[in-house]
């Protein structure tokens, strides 16, 4: 295994990669990993969502194929899979949010299940495609409040349109990889991933984006949950775990499957715990204060992962406190806000990252 993992970015060097969802947050710092390692990078995406976004923030557009679409769209999905041709496949493209899926559950299903198809489709006529790693999310359990980890054996079965739709694309990705592509020694994974924090995090309804924005506004954030917990970590730890992934089992396909991505039981975090670290990172003007929740959503309070079987498997094991992480990230916002080049530490914080096992 040593010589196998020593440093998983040096394997991607000239390899031809497709990500979808490569203009979201997640897939542009996967996307920026990509292009230090020196891969040939496509994506397929909707337009970055806002007026700022890390995508274009890195201006990333420059350097690897970009093309602009819906998921749902299988037409222009195959045109940019067929002018990538790659040889492994991050699909990161998804509606991520769980109040939105019960604003609209029928977008929310057609995005995760449907664009999961669409995707496997391209893979299923791909003669070039040998790695595929679907990125679905804890959620995917039937969540009982558990205080210990569940499992990849545990039951699937998310309760809201989000969850049920992950959950819908975890079972889709088994059988096309049971049906399809095992059989042509295509190595099919899904990572299912915890919470993730880093610079460059505009998104709506997440914790560390509302204490940034309520900072700049000079107020309190408020958080409906402090009480909830979650397992937090460094975006940079889950993009190993992808990345480590997809080189173990490009010659390895026997080694496909599905695979938590988090910290371990002592390593999940509450909400107010966060809130509090950022706080305490960001220092004058940073509070917190306890909301109002909205009784009508439910949202699990409990949720941990056990990732032993990665940790085992492929020799991955979280390597940032979530202290340390959280400093990252209040690292690059100071240094946007201040109109600092956040491209050099962006790609500090990717060169510094322990990628090595």
């Amino acid at each position: 295994m040593e010589a196998e993992t020593k440093d998983c970015l040096r394997f991607y060097s000239g390899k031809r990669v497709f990500v979808t969802g490569h203009t979201g947050f997640k897939g542009a710092w996967l996307c920026a990993v990509l292009r230090f390692a020196g891969a040939a990078v496509t994506g397929f995406s909707l337009p970055p969502e806002g007026e700022d976004s890390l995508f274009s923030i890195l201006g990333l557009e420059r350097d690897m194929r970009s093309f602009l679409g819906d998921i749902r769209d299988g037409d222009a999905l195959r045109a940019a899979f067929d002018v990538s041709d790659p040889e492994l496949v991050f699909h990161l493209a998804a509606q991520p949010i769980v109040r939105e899926s019960y604003r609209d559950p029928a977008g929310t299903c057609g995005t995760n299940v449907m664009g999961t198809v669409n995707l496997l489709e391209c893979i299923r006529r791909s003669e070039h495609a040998r790695s595929v790693v679907n990125v679905t999310t804890d959620k995917v359990y039937r969540n009982r409040e558990w205080v210990w980890g569940y499992r990849e054996t545990d039951e699937l079965g998310g309760f809201d349109p989000y969850a049920s739709s992950k959950a819908c694309s975890e079972l889709l990705t088994e059988c096309y990889r049971n049906c399809f592509l095992a059989q042509r020694g295509v190595g099919v994974s899904t990572a299912r991933a915890g919470n993730v924090i880093g610079g460059g995090d505009f998104g709506k309804e997440r914790i560390i984006p509302d204490c940034v924005r309520a900072v700049r506004a000079g107020v309190p954030v408020k958080l409906r949950s402090p009480r909830s917990v979650r397992p937090y970590q460094h975006v940079l730890e889950a993009l190993h775990a992808y990345l480590l992934i997809g080189a173990r089992q490009y010659d390895a396909p026997a080694l496909a499957g599905c695979y938590n991505v988090g910290p371990d039981r002592s390593g999940c975090t509450s909400t107010g715990e966060l809130a509090e670290l950022f706080c305490r990172a960001w220092g004058t003007g940073a509070a917190w204060e306890g909301g109002d929740a909205d009784e009508s959503l439910h949202e699990a309070e409990l949720l941990c992962l056990d990732s032993s079987r990665i940790r085992e498997t492929l020799g991955w094991k979280p390597c940032r406190s979530i202290g340390e992480t959280v400093a990252d990230a209040v690292d690059w916002t100071r240094t946007w806000l201040a109109s600092g080049d956040v491209s050099a530490l962006t790609e500090r914080q990717i060169r510094d990252f322990p990628w090595s096992i």
